[in-house]
């Protein structure tokens, strides 16, 4: 006779659609098992008996899912075995609270140029951490606002582990981010990706509508790495800070930063009102980037570099991707999802209102076009039916159904109509076309990144090229 437990890093879970899967602990996503592996599994609980030869215990044993039970074996809290009745997602964007010690002239949560008040208190925080973890989520990534002001963060980020559940990013300005808050982090067990936000060497202040922001985010950037966090810095690029760029990555680059995100400043309300005229045009955006990585790659760098919507470049390797290919050849079906990273996480506002991406938020708020709220309904509703689940749960057929641009389109099946926030934002239609891309393919943008990197590896080729 024998007996299993699983492995401390391992918990079975069950949703809708999804009966036999598991997570590992602080992995984001689950992944599926067989049925018959899934039933093995299940009776690995520290007391249940098994006689004779049992292929998938040698089976699980080599792969670290099980050990041999020990009279005193039990299954944590977190482990045990949780049935979902709801749609899986295995994370959550929360942004915690609305209200931020900056006033930053592009904010996509924002509506217009009003501050955002709205935030959640411990007692309402703590009530969505636990639907969150009965719904099978398991990762967070905490936003603002700036979630840091927030005045129980850190009771909050010990409440999302006290429920056996992790935070894998933290979204912040970096005015907070002190000594004493990263030995917090480690107490907790706490090591999440540290997004912090920096719009080039100079233009900082100006942007983020701050003075002093530029030292208080290079201050913050350089006590992480010095205290072994992981880093991504997000970059704001527009007409203004363009020839910044290329100084600001190499600046990261010295400094130990793991990862740079370039972002377009794109159409969001409140940047619509106050661009004055310095929001790049898409081409002109492809134009001054592929020149920022033909300088970048030239020189020896160890700092990837993913530039939104067009490039990712990664020095280490010498191999790159083309951010507009979401699918690579044979990869594509009509059932995915038009966005994977909108079915994957649900986000969640300061006023409990839930959006298919935070980027898209302000716009929505414009619109007063609302899919459901936390607060008022409870999270397992409105991951079970409702206008949030059937906008999440589009589908690349249901986009190609009603956009007779994209269906004809011979490079649809890469770029899967492109992003649905910008698609949305630019033509007013969650089905249109996202014009980025168009011009990305028509005018042969994937050509020039090949020719410009020539011998480096493109990890996401397109077929035929």
């Amino acid at each position: 006779m024998s007996r299993y437990i699983l492995n401390p890093d391992i918990a079975l879970r069950s949703w809708r659609l999804v009966p036999y899967a598991y997570y590992r602990k602080g992995v984001r996503y689950a992944k599926g098992l067989k049925k018959e592996e899934f039933e093995f599994l299940l009776k690995c609980d520290g007391k249940t008996e098994f006689e004779g030869e049992l292929p998938l215990a040698e089976k699980f044993l080599d792969m670290g899912f099980i050990a041999p039970a020990k009279d005193e074996s039990n299954l944590s809290e977190w482990q045990k075995y949780l049935g979902c009745d709801n749609r899986y997602f295995p994370a959550m964007s929360w942004m915690i609270t609305g209200k931020c010690n900056y006033n930053c002239l592009h904010c996509f949560n924002a509506a217009d140029n009003a501050p955002i008040m709205s935030e959640w208190t411990l007692e309402e925080a703590n009530r969505l951490i636990e639907q969150a973890q009965k719904c099978g989520i398991n990762a967070f990534t905490i936003t603002g606002g700036e979630p840091m002001l927030h005045k129980n963060f850190f009771e909050i980020v010990e409440s999302i582990y006290a429920h056996g559940m992790h935070l894998g990013d933290l979204n912040t300005n970096g005015s907070f981010l002190d000594e004493t808050a990263l030995e917090q982090f480690r107490k907790i067990g706490c090591n999440p990706l540290i997004k912090i936000s920096f719009d080039g060497i100079g233009h900082h202040d100006w942007l983020r509508n701050r003075k002093g922001a530029e030292t208080d985010a290079l201050r913050a950037i350089r006590l992480c790495v010095e205290k072994g966090f992981r880093v991504k810095v997000q970059t704001n690029v527009h007409r203004l800070n363009i020839e910044s760029m290329l100084p600001t990555a190499e600046m990261l680059d010295e400094m130990g930063v793991d990862e740079m995100r370039v972002i377009r400043t794109s159409e969001s309300p409140r940047w619509k009102e106050n661009a004055d005229g310095s929001c790049l045009e898409v081409e002109e955006y492809y134009e001054s980037m592929l020149e920022f990585a033909d300088r970048y790659v030239k020189k020896k760098h160890n700092m990837s570099i993913d530039i939104w919507q067009f490039l990712a470049v990664f020095p280490r390797t010498e191999s790159y991707r083309l951010r507009p290919v979401e699918y690579i050849a044979g990869e594509y079906r009509d059932s995915m999802p038009v966005c994977r990273g909108n079915r994957g996480m649900v986000a969640v506002a300061a006023d409990g209102n839930v959006y298919p991406c935070m980027q898209m938020s302000g716009y929505y708020s414009a619109k007063n076009n609302f899919l459901g709220n936390v607060k008022k309904e409870g999270l397992q509703p409105i991951l079970q039916e409702g206008r949030y689940l059937s906008e999440v749960c589009t589908t690349l057929g249901q986009l190609s159904e009603n956009n007779e641009t994209c269906a004809v389109c011979p490079y649809f099946k890469h770029c899967g109509g492109g992003c649905r926030a910008l698609a949305l934002a630019i033509t007013g239609d969650k089905f249109g076309i996202d014009p980025a891309k168009c011009l990305f393919f028509q005018k042969g943008w994937h050509r020039k990144i090949k020719e410009t990197l020539r011998g480096w590896k493109n990890i996401a080729p397109m077929e035929g090229e």
